[in-house]
């Protein structure tokens, strides 16, 4: 697991919150990813597009569609904070396969202050539309009236778990594929099983490349319908 270490970029004191580590290398690193292509690929439009305006169209389109299908027309005006999300993300994860990188969104310090970031955004937001009336999220009008506090308890518990489970997803995902590839790539140093073991990583990159997006997808598409729920809290 040393690939998962934090480690100083300079000298070797004590880490602390200020401290230049792989961590923010590689986060800063993401960052540049996105701006270079949302904003550098698409400085100078064309009718024709180049290879990195079309990326960012497609992926424009698609988070655009997403939000859109999801959320409703409502959502639309928070597409720029889902389409940040989503490229942020994206971009971390790829970047965590290239070798000898550092996969930032392996850490549940790094997901959770997406998790939680996203699930404060959405409470604060769903009071600020809704007032009171956002609390009929918790309560099951259509369900029997005496299975409405129950229900109601379970909705609580459910979404106060959601920042945890949103964080803990993309992070466990993220380290357990790349602790996979560490163990195939361990193999390939024996020399009678090298060549499968050395297919065996081919196999698991392309792989990790699938979830990467996958992830990125599954964290943006949970966002939207936690949107939604702060929008439209009504069952």
């Amino acid at each position: 697991m040393d690939q998962f270490i934090v480690e100083k970029l300079f000298g070797t004191d004590t880490i602390h919150f200020y401290t230049l580590t792989n961590v923010t290398l590689w986060l800063a690193l993401a960052v540049a990813a996105v701006v270079g292509l949302l904003v550098l690929g698409t400085a100078h439009r064309e009718i024709v597009p180049s290879r990195g305006q079309s990326i960012a169209e497609l992926a424009y389109g698609f988070v655009y569609k997403m939000v859109e299908d999801v959320t409703g027309k409502d959502g639309i005006h928070y597409f720029p904070y889902i389409m940040t999300l989503f490229m942020f993300i994206l971009c971390a994860n790829m970047l965590g396969l290239i070798p000898m990188s550092f996969t930032t969104t392996s850490h549940i310090a790094v997901t959770a202050v997406l998790g939680f970031g996203v699930f404060i955004a959405v409470t604060v937001l769903g009071f600020v539309k809704n007032g009171a009336r956002f609390l009929e999220l918790f309560w099951v009008s259509s369900a029997p009236l005496p299975l409405r506090p129950v229900l109601a308890l379970i909705e609580l518990i459910s979404y106060f778990v959601r920042p945890v489970s949103h964080s803990i997803r993309l992070a466990g995902n993220m380290m357990a594929g790349h602790a996979v590839l560490k163990v195939f790539a361990g193999f390939a140093q024996v020399t009678a099983i090298a060549p499968f073991a050395i297919l065996g990583v081919m196999a698991i990159y392309g792989l990790e490349v699938l979830v990467s997006f996958i992830q990125a997808y599954v964290f943006t598409i949970l966002t939207c319908v936690y949107l939604k729920d702060a929008l439209h809290p009504h069952h």
